[in-house]
């Protein structure tokens, strides 16, 4: 039996956040053929743009930090640490961060490639 090569497996947040002053950062920790994975990190006040994607699940996991969630058009729901969201196939999402310290969640998408439909 070969090693489980556990280094490529196990992610911590606290090594893998990274802000910007400027605008919500996005790293991914991992990728493969069928999904990605990626730590979305915002500063108050900074956003994850409107949008959906024709043929890929995206679920988001807040990890910590309080935001709002943009689910539809014109609709906005209080999501915070613990909340777990889906967006399907064609169904918008976005993210902006009310609170008043660092919003973090990790994004798991597929199957990939993924396209990209930016809403207003």
């Amino acid at each position: 039996m070969s090693k489980s090569k556990i280094e490529d497996r196990l992610f911590k947040i606290s090594e893998l956040a990274c802000f910007d002053p400027n605008e919500g950062k996005k790293s991914f920790f991992y990728e493969t053929d069928k999904t990605a994975g990626a730590l979305w990190c915002l500063e108050p006040g900074q956003t994850v743009f409107k949008h959906s994607h024709t043929t890929s699940d995206d679920l988001w996991i807040c990890v910590q930090g309080t935001g709002t969630f943009y689910p539809g058009f014109d609709e906005e729901v209080e999501i915070t640490k613990g909340d777990l969201i889906i967006s399907r196939p064609g169904e918008q999402h976005g993210m902006k961060n009310t609170g008043d310290e660092r919003f973090v969640f990790v994004g798991v998408a597929g199957p990939h490639p993924m396209d990209l439909i930016v809403h207003d």
